[in-house]
């Protein structure tokens, strides 16, 4: 055998096992990467594995690849509606949240250990980014569901903090080593590294879209690689330039992510498991590189920079952005809490062995056990902390998830499956009394297992499953038509849609909140020709802001209106 064999065989039984002890992430109420860390270590040198592996290079190396692969696929799943609801919280909280969390965490940990300062604030940049992708997955499954605006802050805070937290980690670096002086050397290392890295993922994702869209290759199987090379290429891009490679990519990602390609879903479904196999691999390594009987050294001193952490430096650094920016005290404290440490950190803390810092092994000891019980304590108690601040809702009403069929290529179209709940405000109505925009076809209706020809006398049930196709501009539309009964769904709606004249206004009223009576059983046409002196295309009505106008008609008769929000 040769000696690469067995390397193979010990890598796919490490990460066979970190696959599988994933189970144990909902049933224990732990992160998954506390999961995936533990594996590691049990397997290390210390462990019942006894694998011996202390190459900081090697470390550095694939957890560097392992993080951009996460940061692309995070971009990938960013929807622009997310970044323009949480932008301003988010963009405070990873840049000056991170500023400030760092410094008062590296100030108390220069006391705390009794190192120089720059170490001590070297290690609190080393621990200033968090991991809310880890605090989602267990939000998920435990069932569990905050506001939006909230979830999106949360997510693209730590998706966009690590760049910041990397550039402090950096910048100190070279003034510890005397690479680089305080002041101008920094700023200009600051406008280097964010600068560079976000023009380079713009420009990246901008020629993605357009080169996957027109270039034809001889499989399918090759547009999700060609989506994955292109996250690489603005990494590296970038990194060459002196630039971020992690704001880079991430930013590719939210570009590519939110245009339309060709096998779209395949792409996403492909980078998803590129996202977890490069997870379980990080982690795993990360727990095979750390010796825990070190870490029983340095538990108390760990322990009480933790504390810092937790109660004083990340509620110092997030409440006073956040009450700027309109959050309650709710919701503020639910921020401080999701200040969740992963991967980033233990990546970080190995930069002083590689900048052969001399406190360096003491300052990766102290970081790897403040993540090991950030991650375990936070990251168990934030269902029970979400569920006491009163900030969980309802899931949603009819779960939408979007279909791909690969031979109908760059057809502008969608499909879709629709879960209907209990809480859907279409169950108990009919087909034919549901206001579907011209574009939304209900295609197949699936109940107990059985398929149903979609009738306009078929009453909506709770658990069906409704196949659709619609436009992709309407699908805002289809949002509010499938919403819960409690809901109010007015200024989600986007843009205007088109419907039958025969539509009643009560059923715009009932599913779009649109400001015409539920008890009146006028059609939309009826209305219009009641309203206007003469039928013209374009002619229209607005009440209280809505417009409701002619689209089509045959002489005097409307056939085609078009409902237009405001």
């Amino acid at each position: 055998m040769f000696a690469v064999d067995f390397e193979i065989l010990i890598a796919a039984l490490l990460l066979f096992a970190g696959i599988l002890s994933s189970k144990l992430s909902p049933r224990l109420g732990l992160p998954m990467l506390v999961i995936f860390l533990l594996v590691g270590m049990l397997a290390g040198e210390a462990g019942i594995g006894g694998i011996q592996f202390d190459d900081a290079q090697t470390a550095h190396a694939l957890g560097t690849l392992a993080l951009a692969v996460i940061l692309f696929d995070g971009g990938l799943q960013t929807s622009l509606s997310a970044i323009k609801l949480a932008w301003k919280p988010a963009s405070l909280l990873s840049t000056v949240g991170v500023a400030v969390t760092a410094g008062i965490t590296g100030i108390a940990a220069s006391y705390i250990l009794g190192i120089p300062p720059l170490v001590g604030l070297l290690l609190g940049a080393i621990v200033g980014s968090t991991d809310a992708a880890a605090v989602f997955s267990i939000l998920r499954s435990a069932g569990i569901h905050i506001k939006p605006r909230l979830k999106s802050t949360l997510e693209i805070e730590s998706a966009s903090n690590d760049p910041m937290a990397i550039f402090l980690v950096v910048g100190l670096l070279q003034l510890i080593t005397n690479q680089m002086k305080l002041g101008a050397d920094l700023a200009l290392l600051f406008a280097k590294q964010m600068g560079i890295g976000a023009v380079t993922g713009l420009f990246i994702g901008w020629v993605a879209i357009k080169m996957i869209n027109r270039i034809q290759l001889i499989a399918a199987g090759l547009y999700p690689v060609l989506v994955a090379v292109c996250g690489a290429l603005a990494f590296g891009i970038s990194a060459s330039l002196g630039g971020s490679g992690f704001l880079s990519t991430f930013i590719a990602g939210v570009i590519i992510g939110n245009s339309r390609f060709v096998f779209q879903q395949a792409t996403f479904l492909f980078m998803d498991g590129l996202a977890w196999l490069s997870q379980i691999a990080m982690f795993v390594m990360l727990g095979l590189l750390v010796n825990p009987p070190l870490l029983l050294e340095v538990w108390a001193e760990g322990l009480v920079i933790a504390i810092i952490l937790v109660f004083v430096a990340r509620p110092l650094a997030v409440a006073p952005l956040l009450a700027l920016t309109g959050f309650n005290r709710r919701e503020i404290s639910l921020v401080s809490w999701v200040g969740l440490r992963g991967s980033v950190p233990i990546i970080l803390a190995i930069f002083p062995l590689l900048f052969g810092i001399e406190e360096a092994g003491l300052v990766f000891n102290v970081v790897f056990f403040v993540v090991l019980l950030s991650a375990t304590v936070q990251g168990s108690t934030l269902p029970w902390a979400a569920k006491k601040l009163k900030l969980t809702q309802a899931p949603p009403a009819s779960p939408v998830k979007k279909l791909e069929v690969p031979s109908l290529g760059g057809v502008n179209a969608d499909i879709v499956e629709i879960v209907l709940s209990e809480r859907s405000r279409v169950c108990d109505f009919t087909l034919a009394a549901l206001p579907l925009p011209i574009g939304v076809n209900i295609a197949m209706i699936v109940r107990n297992s059985e398929v149903l020809p979609p009738e306009k006398n078929t009453v909506m049930q709770a658990g069906d499953h409704l196949f659709i196709t619609l436009e992709p501009q309407l699908r805002s539309y289809l949002d509010a038509l499938f919403a819960a009964k409690d809901e109010m769904v007015k200024d989600r709606i986007q843009g205007s849609a088109c419907f039958k004249g025969e539509t009643s206004l009560s059923a715009l009223a009932r599913f779009f909140d649109a400001p015409f009576s539920t008890d009146k059983a006028e059609t939309a046409a009826d209305y219009l020709t009641r309203k206007l002196k003469v039928i013209a295309s374009g002619a229209l009505v607005e009440q209280a802001g809505t417009s409701l106008s002619v689209s089509a008609h045959e002489g005097s008769t409307v056939t085609v209106v078009r409902y237009a929000p405001d």
